[in-house]
């Protein structure tokens, strides 16, 4: 398919450009959510006239609250711009069922849209592609992002995978997605100077922030909690108003103090001590937990990222140069609700 044309139809064509800055938005606008709407999946929504002009956009921002595409119309609907709705550019293939909240789809079916653009296919294996195809029975043009060709839509629709892994591992597993954070200094250590609790850049703790922020659950190891007392907390970015996540302890000798686990229970903490990483998993996916967060020390980093049970490991490297920032790489594993596998 061509990079000027997104879709065939007779009515009007929008430059690909159009479409996919349009998606980038969406992206943008779902990805400040993240974190904050399970049991669903953050997703952004756009709407276009038939010139390719956005006319609204927005977020699904909690569960139980209207989804992205839903928001989006209500807002067009709002600002007496819902006639002009010509296409529907959306991160996630729209829902086809009653849950919280109506169908997407009906949302959609009830504007003059004529073409959908999704980001990615609802990994849910009990809907998945159902919402695309009703959209394309009641005539609508429907297409993913990954079909516009080039690097660009490439890396948007990797995008909108990632963006969706926590949600897409859990309905497929019953096991929460689990990012393992580690910090290492120049010597390729990650305990921190005497005296200190850290050594990476402030860019970087806000970036270490971030990732609380969007986890639903925090994992550790009782060496950690006896040797640093850690908060836990999301301090240096903005947190959800309202979240309470969860925060296991991987204490197989119960030497954890009782006054710890009271404090971060006062802290908001939904507090539990555990034997096994695996145990702990499985009973937080049973929750409806879709992001873990590994934040430990060096040998329960290690006992994990030997497990397998991980999926993305996120290093921060800080090259102990003055002034130099901290390098930040991200490895995954292969799995099917990743970017490049299948």
């Amino acid at each position: 398919m061509g990079q000027e044309t997104i879709l065939p139809n007779t009515q009007s064509v929008i430059p690909a450009s159009h479409v996919l800055a349009a998606f980038r938005r969406a992206l943008d606008l779902a990805q400040g959510f993240a974190g904050a709407t399970a049991p669903n999946p953050p997703v952004g929504c756009v709407l276009l006239d038939a010139e390719g002009v956005e006319l609204a956009a927005a977020a699904h921002e909690q569960a139980g609250e209207a989804h992205a595409e839903a928001a989006a119309i209500a807002m067009a609907r709002a600002n007496g711009h819902v006639a002009r709705i010509h296409t529907v550019v959306v991160t996630l293939e729209p829902c086809n069922h009653t849950g919280l909240t109506p169908p997407c789809v009906d949302a959609i079916l009830a504007t003059p849209a004529i073409a959908v653009w999704i980001g990615a296919a609802d990994p849910n294996p009990h809907v998945m592609g159902r919402g695309a195809e009703r959209l394309r029975a009641a005539g609508l043009r429907v297409g993913f992002i990954e079909a516009l060709g080039g690097a660009q839509s490439l890396e948007l629709s990797g995008a909108a995978r990632r963006l969706i892994a926590p949600f897409a591992k859990l309905a497929q597993t019953g096991l929460p997605f689990v990012t393992v954070k580690q910090a290492l200094d120049a010597r390729g250590s990650m305990v921190p100077p005497v005296g200190q609790k850290t050594f990476t850049s402030p860019a970087s703790l806000d970036f270490a922030h971030q990732l609380r922020k969007r986890a639903d659950a925090i994992v550790t190891g009782s060496g950690t909690v006896l040797a640093d007392n850690p908060e836990f907390t999301v301090r240096r970015v903005p947190d959800f108003a309202g979240k309470r996540r969860h925060l296991v302890i991987l204490d197989r000798t119960n030497s954890v103090p009782a006054d710890y686990l009271e404090a971060a229970r006062a802290r908001g903490f939904e507090v539990t001590v555990e034997g096994s990483l695996r145990d702990a998993l499985e009973r937080l996916g049973g929750l409806g937990v879709q992001e873990v967060l590994i934040e430990a020390g060096p040998t329960l980093v290690e006992l994990v990222l030997v497990s397998k049970l991980w999926d993305e490991h996120i290093i921060i490297e800080h090259k102990g140069l003055a002034g130099a920032a901290d390098e930040i790489v991200i490895r995954h594993a292969p799995s099917p609700w990743l970017p490049g596998e299948r």
